[in-house]
């Protein structure tokens, strides 16, 4: 089955064709900039294609993507499209048909990931206007963390604020996790089911996850994609207290506090350089204490997180690397084991190692199209 995956950000598109029965991708792309300085860049076949477009909204994006199918013959024998929806609360607990009832319990997750929510929502309501025949599906970031323990899910806060308002952890990279668990148990020749592993997604967001037995038992995003390791721009876990303290002593209010924990922190706040992993090692090699310091600071922090996830397991047969950090930069990999040593990772009689590439495309195809064929 051809499948369109779409993936809506605020201000972005990101989309691929992806035939479930090969896991090729015939065509990929991005529209990013929507109601600004709008480009779209897509990829098929081995050639580039990029250009400036007027895409005031996720329609017009939608649109532009639809007219490139068809110049490109891309447009016959897509069978459904696929969204990527970040939050799905206790509502979801597997992807689903979207229709009216679907439309509404995504909006009143809205509150609980203000930042992805409503543009998923944007992407949905853009897709079913220049697909109407096409079925919709949602495949669910928090769906695969949906077997959590309550004493894994819990907060230290006052039951009720779990009660009446679902204050909880819901865990993220949830396809991302579900896909590498099943390809690290084909990789080792075992059954997902008899392995307990640690997973890394390692990428501008950053997620660890303990896979017990093929269902997750405890990870390290929360409520929010906030919690947990430090990443591109965003902080990860710290002491509440600084929170507190920035509101009454430095007068931060929630846009203030929005905006400095998840646009200016994390690798880019501690560097003061840039975001990206790939430019701070350079920094680093050419004798940049900042961008050397944000890089102990992001392996430290992983490594504690993955040591957090231990308890969730009786075992440990692998830890996984995977994402565009995990996958690809081997003195993150080697700085993180470093901090780990310990676990006698890769020993004779220590938990194997891996570096597994992760899918979410090809995972949220593949859901799409068993939710299709039911």
């Amino acid at each position: 089955m051809r499948v369109l995956v779409l993936n809506c950000g605020s201000s972005s598109v990101k989309f691929a064709i992806v035939d479930t029965k090969t896991g090729a991708f015939s065509v990929s792309g991005l529209v990013e900039e929507i109601g600004g300085n709008t480009r779209f860049t897509a990829k098929k076949g081995g050639e580039k294609h990029e250009k400036k477009i007027d895409a005031p909204d996720h329609t017009h994006a939608l649109a532009t993507i639809q007219s490139f199918f068809k110049e490109t013959g891309e447009d016959s024998d897509i069978a459904a499209v696929g969204h990527r929806v970040v939050h799905g609360g206790e509502k979801f607990s597997k992807s689903v048909l979207i229709n009216d009832e679907v439309i509404k319990a995504i909006e009143e997750c809205s509150v609980l990931a203000p930042l992805h929510n409503p543009p998923n929502l944007q992407g949905i309501a853009a897709a079913k206007k220049n697909f109407p025949n096409l079925a919709q599906v949602a495949v669910f970031d928090t769906a695969f963390h949906g077997s959590l323990p309550n004493y894994a899910y819990l907060y230290g806060l006052p039951y009720n604020f779990y009660e009446d308002y679902k204050i909880r952890r819901y865990g993220f990279h949830g396809s991302s996790h579900r896909f590498v668990a099943k390809k690290t148990s084909d990789i080792l020749g075992q059954n997902l089911k008899d392995l307990c592993l640690v997973i890394a997604h390692l990428g501008n967001g950053c997620s660890a996850a303990a896979v017990k037995f093929g269902l997750s038992a405890d990870t390290t995003l929360g409520l929010t994609p906030l919690e947990g390791m430090v990443m591109g721009t965003r902080s990860g876990s710290i002491d509440p207290g600084i929170i507190l303290h920035l509101m009454k002593s430095l007068g931060y209010d929630y846009d203030k506090l929005n905006k400095l924990l998840n646009k200016e922190s994390g690798l880019l706040g501690l560097s003061g350089i840039s975001s990206d992993m790939r430019v701070l090692l350079g920094e680093a090699e050419k004798g940049s204490e900042r961008a050397k310091i944000a890089i102990e600071v992001f392996c430290y922090r992983v490594a504690k997180e993955i040591g957090s996830l231990v308890p969730a397991l009786p075992k440990l047969d692998a830890f996984v690397f995977t994402g565009g950090i995990g996958e690809n930069s081997e003195p993150v990999r080697k700085k993180i084991l470093s901090f780990l040593s310990v676990f006698k990772f890769g020993e004779p009689n220590g938990p194997k190692v891996m570096v597994v590439p992760t899918n979410e495309e090809l995972m949220i195809a593949m859901d799409t199209e068993e939710v299709v064929k039911v």
